[in-house]
């Protein structure tokens, strides 16, 4: 192993040997990839040495660790996050420098893998970061994704879909392992059989298989000397190449099996409206934490270790319903392969696992057809029923004659088709429950899970989510991470809590000035990046209205687009003086699952939008709109530290949590919002005074929705009826009428989610940010009193709660 980069010599030595021997070239005649690629690797021989012995001190001194399954983890570029985790940052810099090389282009060469689809994934990535920065020991197991999240360009307005190429240029921070690959089954029947010791058994022959080749990243502690790990499951073919068939002159066939495995972990999400989309979706989900399971219950454990005890050296955390069918799977290994009991297999499995669920939406928590589960996992179905008929007994014993509690809270339902509720079997399994903000636990045990936190309340708690500040805030904001550290110190890095020492600061004229500056020079390092990235012209000197987030309905960017054109309409039509506008750029980012039509044309409906707003010179200087396409964690990473407004407006009782709201606060930016996911606590924790609060809550929504008609909003309200009435003129679009019609009908006719019953109340809570932004010194004020007020929402707090609550393990010191 190669001497660590402590000095600026060693770093040039040891990066010139790794461009030299690991590129193959000379640094004369390498490519800016060369050279990235060179960089990478030289920094992560810096943690090696740390990984290594954080492996070894757990296989000799073992004490529980935490395995978080996730099928997706959204992990942003990996160099910065290792310079920053290692402290070397500045003698890098000074090394390419010696060598002519700059960081900051070696930096833009890295390409981010696009492995999560939002906010639960780089939750997960938050949360395996603030694990080993605490020294407690995790693996986090996930899908190596050949192609992630789809990258995001618009035609004509209109979203398309471009593969993620990701592994394109070559991936430096992994380390793959087909020695320790896993083989999958699939398809195929069970049989009973009598063991050696006279006991009746089952054995899955199976129809067909793959196999799992790991990939581990090193996921390091921020400078504690612990390096965890991330290992992302490849799907392979037992048999990928086929010699005889190829000289037949059948060459495609000839490699037909390593094509039809490999699909399995090709690409994030398949689209799953089709049959075969869904079988997919289901072999990815299974692949992984078949593939995870085995991987740490006979390659970690020792041999000989008795599965009894499993729950003393690990604890499987579910990330949402995606791994849910571990639990079969894990019943399977117990009993079939390591031919425990069926009870102490049961009484094992439920003290192994936790269950987090991330949604409110019924369409969101998964059920899978039971004959798809049947077809390509016989044995799991067959052990999912006797779970449930076990369970249904139970119910039956606690509550007598209740039939219709019993089918509610059977795990396998019955209508519209027979199907196996992943959610209701994952609380059956799990030690414990959690939900993701408090109001959203609440609303998880009073509305969605009502039957079962009635039945073991002590199941059920609450953590509420967070985000690290290494990462966003010490990493993306530097010019406010050095403010902070001037005024308190730096031990806020590790402990969020320390931020309300800013508190009295926000009172000191000439802190508000430098945090004033802060801003503003972040709004240039974004306008610079857009205008080399995406060709926009940035306007520094607006409010930045930042509303970023996954493309979902009950999110409610078609309200944010409904105030736009409203504000438009105004000034366009007169009766707003231009010059008594507060001037606002709106920047929207989101990405559009590509079977989801309505999201779709909300994005074109954005963006037709901006194009007439940003090219009419009667709103020039006063109202303009950004989408940059593809927004992604590098993006965030610049666009959150440069933000004044945060949008977080979803519908109350919708959003679980948020994270992005938490993102945005801690860098500065006021929230309008409703009460809703996390949102609640954010308002309490920074004050109504620094909170733009609107629009219904969540139980006077649930009493609208008996007799909601949105048309009558549109008719009430002639600001309202203005904007949808100019949405559909076709101003917005070359004067077709009917480009955004599925767009008005919808919110006319249909609006599920309610953009229009909460308009007014939003539109009003918009003319007091206005008129609070008027007074900048105010405003900054409120900025960096919500700043000092979010230390809760670090993801250290959560893994806290976590290990308090639910995991119940330990810090495990790794060691300098």
């Amino acid at each position: 192993m190669s001497t660590p980069p402590h000095t600026v010599d060693a770093f040039v030595e040891a990066f010139l040997r790794e461009l030299n021997v690991g590129q193959g070239v000379s640094l004369a005649r390498s490519s800016v990839n060369d050279q990235a690629l060179a960089l990478a690797r030289t920094v992560r021989h810096h943690l090696m040495a740390r990984w290594l012995e954080a492996i070894a001190t757990q296989r000799r001194s073992p004490v529980k660790a935490v395995g978080y399954l996730s099928a997706e983890y959204l992990l942003g570029r990996q160099l910065d996050n290792a310079l920053l985790a290692t402290d070397l940052l500045d003698v890098v810099r000074e090394g390419l420098a010696a060598c002519g090389l700059d960081l900051d282009t070696l930096r833009d060469a890295e390409l981010e893998p696009g492995l999560g689809n939002g906010g639960l994934g780089r939750l997960a990535a938050c949360f395996v970061d603030s694990l080993a920065t605490m020294n407690v020991p995790c693996i986090g197991y996930g899908i190596r994704y050949e192609y992630g999240i789809f990258r995001q360009t618009f035609v004509d307005g209109r979203q398309v879909e471009q593969p993620d190429t990701w592994l394109t240029l070559g991936s430096p921070w992994e380390f793959p392992h087909p020695e320790s690959a896993q083989q999958v089954d699939f398809a195929g029947y069970t049989e009973t059989y009598v063991d050696d010791d006279g006991q009746e058994r089952c054995r899955w022959v199976s129809g067909w298989h793959v196999v799992g080749v790991p990939y581990n990243y090193m996921v390091p502690g921020y400078r504690n000397g612990r390096v965890n790990t991330l290992r992302l499951w490849s799907a392979r073919a037992t048999k990928e190449f086929d010699l005889e068939i190829f000289n037949s002159g059948d060459y495609a066939d000839a490699v037909r099996a390593r094509t039809f495995a490999e699909n399995i972990t090709k690409v994030l999400y398949p689209e799953d409206s089709t049959p075969q989309g869904k079988e997919l979706r289901l072999q990815q989900q299974y692949f992984f934490v078949a593939c995870s399971l085995a991987d740490y219950m006979f390659e970690v454990l020792p041999r000989d270790f008795d599965m009894t005890r499993l729950h003393e050296r690990i604890v499987f955390q579910l990330n949402d319903t995606h791994p849910v069918i571990a639990v079969p799977e894990m019943m399977r290994l117990l009993v079939d392969v390591r031919k425990l009991s069926w009870d102490d297999a049961w009484a094992v499995t439920q003290k192994c696992f936790a269950y987090t669920c991330h949604t409110l939406l019924p369409e969101a928590l998964e059920v899978w057809p039971v004959d798809l589960i049947g077809r390509l996992l016989p044995r799991h179905l067959e052990i999912i029923e006797r779970i449930n008929a076990e369970f249904l007994a139970e119910v039956r014993e606690r509550f007598p004659g209740d039939e219709l509690r019993v089918r509610r809270m059977s795990i396998i339902s019955d209508y519209p088709e027979r199907g196996v509720r992943m959610a209701h079997l994952a609380t059956v399994a799990a030690t414990k429950v959690n939900g993701v903000a408090a109001l959203h636990s609440e609303l998880l045990r009073d509305k969605v899970l009502p039957d079962f936190s009635e039945m073991w309340p002590e199941r059920f708690t609450n953590v509420t989510n967070g985000v690290t500040p290494r990462r966003f805030l010490k990493q993306a904001n530097p010019r406010l991470s050095d403010l902070v550290t001037e005024a308190i110190g730096d031990g806020w890095i590790t402990d969020l809590d320390q931020l309300q020492g800013l508190e009295p600061l926000a009172d000191d004229a000439e802190f508000r000035a430098r945090f004033r500056a802060v801003k503003r020079s972040n709004k240039e390092r974004l306008a610079d990046l857009l205008r080399r990235r995406d060709g926009y012209e940035l306007p520094v000197d607006s409010m930045l209205d930042v509303m970023v987030k996954r493309l979902h309905e009950y999110k409610r960017q078609s309200l944010k687009l409904l105030h736009v054109v409203s504000v438009y309409e105004q000034i366009v039509s007169g009766r707003v003086d231009p010059a008594s506008v507060v001037p606002r750029t709106v920047v929207f980012g989101a990405k559009a699952a590509p079977g989801y039509r309505m999201a779709k044309e909300t994005i074109h409906a954005i963006n037709c939008v901006s194009a007439v707003v940003n090219d009419d010179p009667a709103v020039k200087g006063v109202l303009s709109v950004v989408f940059p396409s593809n927004y992604n964690v590098t993006l965030a990473e610049s666009l959150i530290p440069a933000a004044d407004l945060s949008e977080q407006i979803s519908l109350a009782g919708k959003e679980a949590s948020g994270t992005g709201n938490m993102k945005l606060a801690l860098n500065g930016a006021l929230t309008i919002g409703t009460d809703d996911g996390a949102n609640v606590e954010i308002r309490e924790l920074v004050g109504d005074d620094n909170f733009f609060l609107f629009g219904m809550l969540e139980p006077e929504v649930a009493t609208l929705a008996e007799h909601y008609v949105p048309s009558r909003c549109y008719e009430e309200d002639d600001d309202l009826k203005r904007a949808i009435d100019l949405l559909s003129s076709g101003a917005f679009a070359g004067g077709d009428r009917t480009a955004f019609e599925p767009l008005v009908s919808n919110l006319l006719y249909e609006d599920r989610f309610m953009a229009l019953a909460d308009y007014r109340s939003y539109v009003d809570a918009q003319s007091r940010v206005d008129a609070a932004y008027r007074d900048p010194d105010a405003w900054a004020r409120a900025a960096i009193l919500n700043v000092a007020r979010c230390g809760f929402f670090s993801s250290d707090r959560s893994m806290r709660d976590y290990i308090d609550r639910i995991w119940h393990t330990e810090p495990a010191p790794a060691g300098e």
